[in-house]
């Protein structure tokens, strides 16, 4: 279901949600971007790539057939779009993605059919600009298999060719911006095929492990009573006091970590997917956190239980200075503060209950490290190797004196000793 943002997350900010370059479906039909003529342009090279016989006419009436379809995947219903005007919307904007990302046979098209165009990180700012409208966000999709429709009347077998070929995109955007470095598994109970181009990006975001036993599990192997029904989590600076250790770890393909989401808490050190944050870094995550709250039982919401957890972890200016020295963060922004500011406001006005472990994939590594930080044992300990065995000149004092301390002892000892023999 595609919805409108909801106002508590557009206050927050406003244009991370709208598009720039490109309007896709009827939310932002009404929009005046320059791109109408591209948009014609891009049905003409469509049509060359087709046989002769398959004229706009036809194109138009197939998409119709779906109308219904298509419009029961907005939340809205568009009553101020005519028929008309929502098929003639749906064929440019399908026309128009498939001439940026579809890889028509050259031989068939004056133009290549946009392969010229294709690829999504070509280095001018309007192909980077196409990419942010047309997969970034929320709002602005059309559903998938439009996309299928339109290719399969333009090549032979174009419903597959056309999912492959987006879908290679998509994972190359992913590796790209160093989001995941595997495909989704395209198998039950996994959908064959995603609902948009937005949702396709969230289906490579699945955590490795997100089996958690439920407080209320019994018998062996049950887990503990959970340590605090608060489900906030700590900063990285209380965690570091507390012994916790932050670790970077690199995405495989084929490893235990194959997307940012993939953590692992291993004897006091949580190992952290580095996560390479840019301007488009929030706008990406807040429309995956907005498909997941109008779609939490078709999608789930482990992108959510992630920015939680990053908000809540790198709030602060010295989190975000701990973390990058850790390489858990790479960042370039102007400063470790304007980070932690937008980590900070990231999560504004969404609604998750990180208590929660049928919704919260972490919630089991939550409780572990809030009861590590809560051990007035380790929380001394921590604190002791970083006052004194940081700086190893302290440490060799630190001993010194500790030998010292023992000798004056065994001396004191031998002093007591010798005198109770002398006075018998």
């Amino acid at each position: 279901m595609v919805a409108k943002v909801g106002h508590l997350r557009r206050n927050v900010c406003n244009s991370e949600y709208d598009p720039d370059h490109v309007s896709i479906g009827p939310y932002n039909h009404a929009r005046h971007l320059p791109t109408q003529q591209d948009k014609l342009r891009s049905l003409d090279a469509v049509l060359t790539a087709a046989e002769p016989s398959m004229t706009v006419e036809v194109y138009l009436k197939e998409l119709a057939c779906l109308e219904d379809k298509a419009r029961s995947y907005y939340a809205n219903t568009f009553d101020g779009i005519t028929t008309h005007q929502f098929v003639h919307m749906l064929l440019l904007d399908g026309c128009y993605i498939l001439s940026r990302f579809a890889s028509f046979p050259a031989k068939h098209t004056a133009q290549g059919a946009g392969a010229a165009r294709s690829s999504a990180f070509a280095a001018s700012l309007e192909d980077l600009a196409v990419v942010r409208d047309v997969f970034f966000l929320a709002e602005n999709q059309i559903p998938f298999f439009v996309l299928e429709k339109i290719g399969e009347l333009t090549v032979p077998h174009g419903k597959a060719h056309v999912g492959k070929w987006i879908a290679d995109h998509a994972l190359e955007l992913m590796k790209a911006q160093r989001y995941a470095e595997a495909a989704p598994a395209m198998v039950p109970p996994e959908p064959t095929a995603p609902e948009n181009l937005l949702h396709l990006l969230h289906m490579h975001l699945k955590p490795q492990k997100t089996a958690v036993l439920l407080p209320a599990a019994t018998g062996k192997g049950a887990v503990d009573k959970p340590v605090s029904s608060v489900g906030r989590w700590r900063t990285a600076t209380e965690y570091s006091y507390a012994g916790v250790k932050f670790m970077s770890k690199e995405m495989e393909e084929k490893g235990d970590v194959r997307c940012i989401l993939d953590m692992n808490l291993d004897s006091g050190t949580l190992e952290v997917p580095r996560r390479d944050i840019d301007n488009e870094t929030w706008r990406l995550l807040r429309n995956l956190m907005e498909l997941e709250q109008r779609n939490r039982e078709a999608v789930g919401s482990h992108v959510t239980a992630y920015c939680v957890f990053m908000s809540q972890l790198a709030s602060d200016r010295k989190d975000v200075e701990l973390l990058s020295k850790r390489g858990v963060i790479v960042h370039a922004h102007g400063n470790d503060g304007e980070v932690a500011q937008h980590f900070a406001d990231l999560c504004k006005g969404i609604v998750f209950d990180t208590s929660d472990p049928k919704i919260n994939y972490l919630w089991d590594i939550r409780q572990k490290l809030e009861k590590r930080s809560r051990s007035y044992r380790r929380r001394w300990m921590s604190w002791l190797r970083r006052k004194y065995f940081s700086n190893p000149w302290l440490a060799f004092g630190l001993l010194a004196a500790a030998i010292g301390l023992v000798c004056a002892i065994v001396q004191a000892v031998y002093s007591v000793l010798s005198y109770k023999q002398g006075w018998n």
